[in-house]
């Protein structure tokens, strides 16, 4: 049995503490700033250990959270996303030694250049400093945000899923005992002590100045208060209406895998095919078989009027289905007039996240890679590989659709920015 919540009660007690972890953050962030790789990767290792040590812990604590959850009568999706089980702690551990084995990007020179006068400059990634992220149910983001941030440089402000609190607790217990051991200081990682959801508005304000980037890993209504009240930078995404495409020069084999693994290796990620729009001169061929691999699978279809008619199982869809995350087993299906029609439907409706074409046409499949205006975009593979890990960046903090600074999966590079250094011998501007 894991302790009792520990709670802050009272508005000032809670402005109090979380000022405090403000500050601490802040000053660890200026030790990561300076610290050696070999140190970050020492710590890294024995937070990868102790998450394995500590196993039964973490599994105990999340079974607390769960028995909470299914009381509470919250859906299936939402327990698979809370739920822990050996093989998703030894994950866990696994992403923490994956992103230890990146290369540092602290430090790296990017781009120098000599000047007339002599001078040198050059442009050097520097971390960002404190990053504050706010999730909900999943408990693996504690590590995956910890080491992200832990390699990058920065230090980490967590307000996890009040369902998930004593997991994401158990699983910090692991982590700080591996800075505490490479001797970086516990604050590097901290995770806000409360269910009280104020103190997301105090992290959105910015802890008087302590914070730089915001990242929010949740569903809509928290992504969408982030982004309203936010007073400084956020990295993140609003929905993930993804789509798959199926061109008309597309093998039915191909299809009918990329699309089943799009929709249903796993519903409830952001990556998850949630509309599925077929070649109107491939829907004699293509259509029936798809929708019949969907039902079969348990999958619900939403679908046009030429889905309707070709299985009586489809229900009618909606204006709304066409922009709908549905994060569980249902997508919406359709036929559309070639890949300029799937390409303005995915502009009308889709959400910039991530969509996939299947064709062997390759001048179909570049039109739809040079003008689908998304974070990522694919061609015979399943918007599943929407996931950092998948890109080799060894895990991400989340996925962005903004234009600035950081845009797809967040990584170790994109929670850094950049220092000029100017080096000169005595030189002055006439």
């Amino acid at each position: 049995m894991t302790a009792p919540l520990k709670s802050v009660e009272g508005t000032g007690d809670l402005a109090t503490a979380m000022a405090a972890i403000g500050r601490g953050a802040r000053a660890a962030a200026r030790t990561l700033a300076l610290a050696a790789p070999a140190q970050k990767d020492r710590a890294l290792g024995l937070m990868a250990a102790a998450v394995r040590a500590q196993k039964s812990q973490i599994l105990a604590a999340n079974a607390e959270d769960l028995g909470e959850a299914r009381g509470g009568g919250l859906t299936g999706a939402f327990i698979d996303r809370l739920a822990l089980d050996e093989a998703r702690v030894e994950a866990m551990a696994a992403g923490i030694e994956a992103v230890r084995a990146l290369q540092d990007p602290v430090g790296r020179i990017t781009e120098s250049w000599t000047r007339p006068n002599g001078m040198t400059i050059e442009r050097v990634r520097v971390p960002l400093g404190v990053i504050g992220i706010i999730y909900e149910s999943r408990p693996n983001v504690t590590a995956d945000a910890g080491a992200l941030c832990l390699k990058s440089g920065n230090a980490a402000i967590l307000r996890g899923g009040s369902d998930s609190l004593r997991s994401s607790r158990a699983i910090l217990a692991a982590l700080t005992q591996g800075l505490r051991e490479a001797g970086l200081p516990e604050a590097t990682i901290q995770l806000v002590p409360t269910r009280d959801r104020a103190a997301v508005g105090l992290m959105l304000g910015g802890l008087d100045g302590a914070i730089d980037v915001i990242v929010p890993r949740g569903g809509t209504s928290l992504v969408a208060r982030v982004q309203a009240e936010a007073r400084v930078p956020v990295f993140a995404h609003l929905e993930g209406v993804c789509h798959v495409y199926v061109d008309k020069a597309a093998s039915l084999d191909m299809a009918k895998k990329i699309v089943l693994n799009a929709k249903m290796r796993r519903t409830g990620v952001c990556g998850a095919a949630e509309t599925l729009l077929v070649d109107r001169a491939a829907a004699a061929t293509h259509l029936k078989p798809l929708l019949e691999m969907l039902i079969d699978a348990g999958c619900e279809i939403r679908g046009d009027k030429a889905a309707l008619a070709v299985d009586s199982r489809v229900k009618p869809a909606s204006e709304d289905d066409w922009s709908t995350e549905y994060l569980d087993a249902v997508i919406a299906a359709g036929v559309v007039d070639g890949v300029d029609a799937a390409i303005a439907h995915i502009e009308r409706y889709g959400s910039h996240h991530t969509d996939a074409i299947v064709t062997d046409d390759a001048a179909a499949a570049e039109k739809f890679l040079r003008e689908v205006d998304s974070a990522i975009v694919l061609h015979n593979a399943s918007t599943q590989f929407a996931d950092g890990g998948e890109f080799g960046f060894g895990a991400e903090i989340g996925i962005a659709t903004g234009r600035l600074h950081a845009r797809g999966p967040v990584g170790v590079d994109q929670l850094t920015t950049f220092k000029y250094r100017i080096r000169g011998n005595g030189q002055i501007r006439p």
